[in-house]
């Protein structure tokens, strides 16, 4: 399934940025083509992108320079009679579009998304950033004019003739999930294990 629509207006498209919160981000720098992974969360239509005002390809696609946005997610694996018919279960979007940078007063509502667009609810748990943090942090947001989404979801495709044979064929199921809570190891003893890390392990 592909689509091609401005804005983000697609529930599905939606959910993808949700469950992988990291893209990869492209744009050409003095006629070089360049991509860069960050780290991404969904806002009103647009998408926040952020990194350190020392970023130098950061401050160059926040001042407005054509990018394009992928996010990627692998749902399982399609295991066919043959290597040829064999595939994934997948969904993508390439979201084409300009960035320009978040107003200050907009700056730490921005961050709290990202944050808990991450770990869920983890805004409530954690400080407020200072001023120094606030003033090294740049956020971006990105202006969508176009993007696509493909989603790939079936059963193995094999010819009668492969059908007919023993080979094994089916779909298996990929799921990411967190395995557990390392501490640090300067953690204090009555440090309890926040909601937010709780929820993300399924306790």
């Amino acid at each position: 399934m592909a689509q091609k629509f401005p804005g983000l207006d697609s529930a599905a498209l939606q959910r993808l940025i949700s469950d992988v919160p990291v893209a990869h981000v492209a744009f050409v720098e003095n006629s070089q083509p360049v991509v860069l992974p960050i780290a991404i969360a969904y806002d009103r239509g647009s998408i926040l992108l952020h990194g350190s005002t020392g970023s130098r390809w950061l401050r160059l696609i926040a001042g407005g320079t054509a990018v394009s946005l992928a996010v990627t997610a692998l749902d399982g694996l399609v295991v066919a009679r043959s290597a040829f018919e064999s595939s994934m279960h997948y969904r993508s979007a390439v979201l084409f579009g300009s960035c320009a940078e978040v107003a200050p007063s907009e700056q730490e509502q921005a961050l709290d998304l990202l944050t808990d667009a991450l770990i869920p609810n983890r805004v409530g748990e954690v400080r407020r950033p200072h001023s120094k943090e606030l003033a090294a942090t740049l956020v971006v947001r990105m202006t969508v004019a176009e993007w696509t989404y493909k989603l790939s979801d079936g059963w193995p495709d094999d010819p009668p003739e492969d059908v007919q044979s023993s080979t094994w064929a089916g779909v298996l199921p990929r799921t990411a999930r967190y395995e557990r809570a390392d501490p640090a190891p300067d953690l204090r003893s009555d440090a309890d294990l926040p909601a937010s890390v709780r929820a993300l392990l399924g306790d």
